[in-house]
């Protein structure tokens, strides 16, 4: 396995109405929820994003990537990487691609668990599925 650099990593779950975002900590260890966008076009989530990379440091971009359980890549995933690309385009900072299976269910369940609210639920899961991919980005990298 490569050696891991720390460095302040933003998270993407991208969405058709939501953009969730998290940020990992300066030392690369802890990822932590930041926002939610809600998603009119793409070139306006790419304008918030930009000013988020610029305020917070960010060294390196996560966007998740929801492939299928089988492996494949589907129209969501395809529409994931579009974004990613796009924002690779405009930002000066390496842009990957990371494996989101399943962080939106493990997002939910999370916040059953902690008897949130189905209101406050929809309008967080984003974002602590954003927490969720980072965090696993960054323990795979550790």
């Amino acid at each position: 396995m490569p050696h891991f650099t720390a460095m302040r990593t933003l998270a993407v779950d991208y969405g058709e109405r939501r953009v969730g975002i998290a940020l990992s900590d300066p030392t690369g260890l802890i990822a932590s929820a930041l926002t939610v966008i809600q998603r009119e076009t793409d070139e306006q989530v790419v304008d918030v994003i930009t000013g988020l990379v610029a305020q917070h440091g960010v060294e390196r971009i996560i966007v998740g990537n929801p492939i299928t359980m089988k492996g494949e890549a589907g129209e969501k995933s395809q529409r994931a990487a579009a974004f990613a690309m796009q924002l690779g385009a405009r930002l000066n900072v390496p842009v990957e691609l990371f494996d989101e299976r399943l962080t939106t269910v493990s997002a939910e369940r999370a916040l059953l668990e902690g008897d949130v609210r189905r209101k406050r639920r929809r309008n967080v899961i984003d974002a602590v599925a954003a927490t969720i991919l980072l965090q696993h980005y960054l323990d795979a990298h550790r």
